[in-house]
């Protein structure tokens, strides 16, 4: 089975525990699922043995799967693929449609089932791909995607015909999602503000939740790119500045209080403030994060979790604790202090994928926009994120040409995290945290490169750390 990953980059973090995490990841599995191409890099055929290998698993607890999928114009060939291979080791399907992701983790939850999401999250309209959900509603532990993965190695033990798997539709997933959602947040606080909402759901699965989530919570709300197209004629799904400049423009022409927009399976949020600026999304976190802190609180994030998570959990005296890039890494880890006895009160990354542990340990794009609702009735946003500004980024890609040279570069950046006065963290590649400052260099795992990052208060303290490193390694 040839799966191909999409690749997560990196940028970087403080006061932390590293908590013994591996950067090391699944062979099949990355960071937030399988993607690839669709019927390139990720074919039926691959999709009804990963389908397969998670129902052998499954079965274990339960003999039924909820299957979801996104907009994409794959995703029913896909479903199809997915329920086949369910059924035929013996698990009962319910197909719910198009739904978020966190539509289908909320019915997971709610009905006791695990899930198979179909969906390529932020990537292209080529692409497509498959999650898996537990079911508590949360997605899978790399220990249990270990598992499933060793079930990919074996021969599929297909069930006897008569033993098959029954596949339903099933109707209803999203409208209890939002009913779930109405109850889990401050609704009255959020009507009695009569908040104008710019919202921008990029055609995704989100289209179909998100504005009748906010006119329910009382708030006037603009829409674009709101109607489920799996081509994605209005915008690419990944919600970053470059492709958002249309909402920021209806926040300005609407007079909006925010603009919100998500990615293809909407699990992540990102905002502009009532002025149509674009909210950089460790600025979001920061502010999310900050009401939510007591003394002696975890927060979990990346290894690229930015000087504003720092500097934050540092004022409330908590401990950032840094995971390997995606969404797997961090459930695993919150899933690892939990029962520790630590509270976790939030996790995420600046990419907009944020984590309430006391709501559930999933992200969710329109939870955590309606939580940024409730800050906002009070606080414009542009104020709310204003004392997280004026942090200063600096990136460096250096080349290399052969292994020698590879290695050579990485024993020198090794070198200097021996002789620095300053925290390493080894999570992924060696970042030097400096307390005001931190400075990232980590082997790209796309390309020849040695990539470089720093962030400061100031430019030049960044460029700086920046011209070290690179310095000692070029």
């Amino acid at each position: 089975m040839a799966l191909a990953v999409s690749p997560a980059e990196p940028a970087s973090h403080n006061h932390y525990d590293h908590g013994g995490q591996t950067s090391m990841r699944m062979n099949v599995f990355g960071s937030s699922g399988v993607r690839g191409v669709a019927l390139d890099e990720l074919t039926p055929a691959d999709t009804v043995e990963l389908a397969q290998a998670a129902g052998a698993v499954f079965r274990d607890r339960n003999a039924r799967v909820a299957v979801g999928r996104d907009s994409r114009l794959t995703g029913e060939l896909f479903v199809h693929a997915v329920a086949s291979g369910l059924a035929s080791v013996g698990c009962d399907v319910d197909c719910l449609g198009v739904v978020p992701t966190p539509s289908l983790q909320a019915y997971c939850e709610q009905a006791g089932v695990p899930g198979v999401m179909v969906t390529a999250s932020h990537n292209p309209p080529e692409f497509n791909g498959i999650k898996l959900i537990g079911d508590n509603g949360v997605e899978l532990t790399r220990d249990t995607l270990e598992r499933v993965e060793s079930h990919l190695e074996a021969e599929s033990a297909m069930t006897t015909w008569d033993e098959a798997g029954e596949i339903r539709s099933t109707e209803g997933a999203n409208s209890a999602y939002r009913e779930q959602l109405l109850e889990a947040v401050d609704r009255d606080r959020i009507a009695g503000a009569e908040l104008t909402v710019a919202l921008d759901p990029g055609h995704g699965a989100g289209s179909l939740t998100s504005p009748g989530l906010f006119r329910e919570l009382g708030c006037t709300v603009k829409t674009i790119n709101a109607q489920p197209d799996g081509r994605f004629p209005g915008r690419d799904p990944e919600p970053v500045q470059e492709n958002l400049a249309e909402l920021g423009r209806l926040v300005e022409s609407a007079g909006a209080d925010i603009g919100i927009a998500h990615d293809g399976d909407a699990d992540r949020a990102i905002f502009f403030d009532e002025t149509g600026a674009f909210v950089d999304g460790d600025a979001a976190l920061a502010a999310l994060t900050a009401p939510e802190l007591d003394a002696g609180d975890t927060v979990v994030s990346a290894v690229n979790a930015s000087q504003r998570l720092v500097d934050v959990t540092t004022d409330a005296d908590a401990s950032l604790r840094l995971t390997p890039i995606g969404s797997t890494h961090l459930i695993t880890a919150i899933r690892e202090l939990q029962a520790a006895g630590e509270t976790v009160s939030i996790a995420g990354e600046g990419n907009g994928g944020i984590i309430y542990p006391s709501y559930r340990v999933a992200r969710d794009g329109a939870y955590t926009a309606a939580r940024l609702c409730e800050l906002i009735v009070e606080t414009p946003l542009s104020e709310l994120i204003a004392p997280y500004d004026g942090y200063a980024n600096v990136r460096r890609n250096i080349s290399y040409d052969t292994d020698e040279e590879r290695e050579a570069m990485i024993d020198a950046i090794s070198a200097v995290a021996e002789e620095a006065d300053a925290t390493v963290d080894t999570t992924d590649g060696y970042r030097l945290d400096y307390g005001d400052a931190w400075v990232l260099a980590r082997p790209s795992g796309t390309e020849p490169v040695i990539r470089v990052y720093a962030e400061a208060r100031s430019q030049e303290r960044a460029e700086t750390l920046v011209d070290q490193m690179a310095g000692a390694i070029s």
